[in-house]
C-alpha cells in the first residue's frame, strides 16, 4: 500500500525541482527585464553579463520540457539523488551557456545590421528565419529530437559512464542533444529581440510541445514551415522582426 506514493514521489521529486527553478528563472527574467523593449544586439551588455542574462533564459525556457528526461535519469540514481541531479542539471544547463558565446556574437553582428538600411536589415531578418526554417525540416533535427522525445536508449548510455563524472557526462550529453534540437528557435530571438517575453513564451511553448506531445514531430515541421514563410512576409511586413527591423514591439 506504501511502495506506490513513494514511487511517484521519487519520479516526481526531479521534475519539481527543476520545475521550480524554471519558475525563479522566469520570475528573474519578468521582474529584470519584464518592461525593456526589444532591442536589436546585446542590449548593451558586455560578454559576461550577457552570458548571465543567457543562461537564465535558457534554463526559463529550456527546464520545463526537459524534466521527463531528467525524471527518468533520477529513477537510474540508486543514492545521493538530489546532489547528483543538481549536477546533472547544472552540466545540462552549461551547454546552453557555452551556446551564449556564438549567440553572442551573432547579437553583435545583427546590432550591428541596423545601421544598415532599412532593406538591408530587412533581408537580414529573412536570413534569420530561412536558416531557422531550413534547420527545422532536416534530418539532423529530427535526429535530435527524437532523441529528446525517447531517451531509454540514452538512459542505457548513461548507465555506462563509469565514475563520479556520470552525471556531469550525462547532463552535457543530453545537453548537447537539446541544443542540437533547438538552436534553431533561439536563432528567432535575433528578430524577435533577445529580451522579447512574448516571444520567449512562445518559443518555450514550442519547444515544449516539440518534446512532450504526441504531435512534436509534427509541431516542428510545421515551426520550420511558418518560419520560412516569415522570410518572405517581413519583406512586406517588417514589424514581424522588431529585433532586427525597428518594429517597435515592447518586451511585454
Amino acid at each position: 500500500m506504501t511502495s506506490r506514493p513513494v514511487t511517484v514521489g521519487r519520479r516526481a521529486g526531479p521534475a519539481g525541482l527543476l520545475l521550480v527553478a524554471a519558475a525563479a528563472a522566469w520570475v528573474w527574467v519578468v521582474t529584470g527585464w519584464g518592461g525593456m523593449r526589444a532591442v536589436p544586439g546585446t542590449m548593451g551588455l558586455g560578454l559576461p553579463a550577457f552570458l548571465a542574462v543567457w543562461a537564465l533564459m535558457m534554463a526559463a525556457m529550456m527546464l520545463p520540457a526537459t524534466t521527463p528526461v531528467a525524471a527518468l535519469y533520477a529513477r537510474t540514481i540508486t543514492v545521493h539523488r538530489a546532489p547528483r541531479m543538481v549536477v546533472f542539471t547544472v552540466a545540462y544547463l552549461l551547454v546552453w551557456a557555452a551556446a551564449g558565446l556564438p549567440a553572442y556574437a551573432l547579437a553583435v553582428g545583427l546590432g550591428r545590421a541596423t545601421s544598415l538600411p532599412t532593406m538591408a536589415g530587412t533581408a537580414v531578418a529573412a536570413a534569420v528565419f530561412a536558416v531557422s526554417g531550413v534547420y527545422q525540416l532536416t534530418p539532423l533535427k529530427d535526429r535530435c529530437l527524437a532523441r529528446c522525445r525517447s531517451p531509454l536508449g540514452l538512459m542505457l548510455r548513461y548507465a555506462s559512464y563509469p565514475g563520479r563524472s556520470r552525471d556531469l557526462r550525462a547532463g552535457a550529453h543530453h545537453g548537447a542533444f537539446c541544443l542540437g534540437c533547438c538552436w534553431s528557435l533561439m536563432v528567432l530571438l535575433a528578430a524577435f529581440g533577445l529580451m522579447n517575453l512574448w516571444a520567449m513564451v512562445v518559443l518555450a511553448a514550442v519547444i515544449s510541445a516539440e518534446k512532450l506531445v504526441p504531435a512534436g514531430p509534427r509541431v516542428a515541421r510545421a515551426v520550420g514551415i511558418a518560419s520560412i514563410a516569415l522570410a518572405v512576409a517581413v519583406f512586406w511586413v517588417p514589424a514581424l522582426a522588431p529585433g532586427l527591423t525597428g518594429g517597435g514591439m515592447t518586451g511585454m
